[in-house]
């Protein structure tokens, strides 16, 4: 009778103590959700908004969930378990990544845009065209994103929204150090007074001289960041590649924690050297 009352007292505090763990391990996942879902997946959604593209925030969830179930399956299907997890968790950042580098093409897209924009713009001002007038014309004529940014700060204006802080505005929607440079030299032009024509021509002079020394060092600096991808690549590719015509040789290494924590360091230090590599050649103008 004693036996069993105290294997009972054993099996309710083992149960009690997986239900704690259980509860704990429940809270924890549930501040990293909340906490993801406020760092990236609305930085995310904010980015998005920002190039007009207007995507739920439940969407771009289940996005990152898919995305994350099929670098599962495909780490299942040809890897093992531990480049499973790290394709998993790859995966799941995917989508933000995406929205990173979408942003990135729009804002080199616009700048680009921009020079030419400006030298509209000071024709437009010898035409006697104002402010608004200007931006307006150029956005009929424009692509975008170059016309979606200027038809809202067109469409701010006719709403009563003053010049000075629509200005602001597309400067900290876009996020363009150009159209910093141009909103910033507008604001203090209209308030001393000038020939905002002139203005015009010289920043983009400035501009399009700036964009011929980056032409210039990316010429001069793409060797440098090839090389460093291909060192970095080279041992994983390798490895990948043994794994699957020699799985009998690779599978040795990872029949204990050793092997796994060998990997884990190579990639540490892959990392380590891709940053290191793009902090030297990476030169701003």
């Amino acid at each position: 009778m004693d036996i069993l009352f105290n294997k009972g007292l054993t099996m309710l505090v083992i149960l009690g103590a997986v239900f704690m763990f259980a509860l704990m391990v429940m809270s924890i996942l549930n501040r990293a959700f909340a906490r993801y879902q406020e760092k990236y997946v609305t930085q995310s959604m904010r980015d998005l908004s920002d190039m007009f593209l207007f995507i739920d925030g439940r969407q771009l969830l289940i996005l990152n969930i898919s995305i994350t179930a099929l670098f599962v399956l495909v780490g299942l299907l040809f890897f093992g378990t531990f480049f499973t997890i790290i394709l998993a968790a790859c995966g799941f950042f995917v989508p933000t990544l995406m929205v990173r580098i979408f942003k990135a093409m729009r804002l080199k897209k616009f700048n680009k845009q921009l020079v030419d924009s400006l030298s509209q713009m000071s024709n437009a001002f010898k035409a006697g065209l104002t402010f608004p007038q200007a931006m307006e014309h150029i956005a009929q004529e424009s692509e975008s994103p170059l016309a979606q940014e200027f038809m809202l700060f067109v469409r701010e204006i006719k709403l009563g929204k003053p010049m000075d802080e629509a200005l602001t505005s597309i400067a900290d929607r876009v996020g363009s150090e150009d159209l910093d440079l141009v909103v910033t030299a507008t604001i203090i032009s209209r308030q001393l007074g000038g020939n905002m024509a002139e203005m015009f021509d010289t920043i983009a002079a400035t501009i399009r001289e700036r964009f011929r020394l980056e032409g210039k060092i990316k010429a001069l600096t793409s060797q440098g960041k090839l090389q460093g991808w291909i060192v970095a690549a080279l041992p994983l590719v390798l490895g990948l590649v043994m794994n699957y015509m020699r799985p009998d040789l690779m599978q040795p290494m990872f029949d204990g924690w050793f092997g796994y924590i060998l990997v884990l360091i190579i990639l540490l230090m892959e990392l380590a050297g891709i940053w290191m590599i793009r902090k030297i050649v990476n030169i701003n103008v």
